[in-house]
């Protein structure tokens, strides 16, 4: 009988040891799963920085962009006025009667008819050839 009982005690040992050894190997495969979670994570963090990196990088650019396209926009504004008013000013010089005189005489030297003179001036037939007439 207490052989019976060593047999049931060892078979209970090899029983127990066997049921250690499936712990422990599990357990290294969840250590070794562990390992290459961390890794993993580790590699998503790393990419994680470089993407918050470049769009820093690209927000400080993007910021530097529109100051330039606001001054460009400004000295566009700036340059805009100026050619107003420079159109403006030569429209005053083309109406002015003194100028249409010199085009319309220096138009008929070269040859230009009096109907081509009124059409080009913006004047009359009339106005044109009353002109042509005072300059003789």
């Amino acid at each position: 009988m207490q052989l019976w009982i060593l047999i049931a005690i060892t078979l209970a040992e090899i029983v127990l040891f066997a049921m250690l050894l499936r712990f422990f190997s599990r357990l290294r495969k969840s250590e070794a799963l562990l390992f290459k979670l961390s890794e993993g994570q580790q590699s998503l963090m790393d990419k994680l920085r470089a993407n918050a990196e470049l769009e820093r990088d690209l927000m400080q650019s993007f910021t530097v962009r529109q100051a330039s396209l606001q001054s460009l926009n400004a000295s566009l504004e700036e340059r805009s006025a100026e050619l107003q008013a420079l159109l403006e000013q030569a429209r005053a010089m083309s109406r002015s009667p003194q100028f249409l005189r010199e085009v319309i005489v220096s138009g008929k030297r070269k040859g230009r008819s009096s109907a081509q003179l009124a059409k080009a001036t913006g004047l009359s037939l009339d106005e044109v050839e009353l002109i042509l007439a005072q300059a003789k």
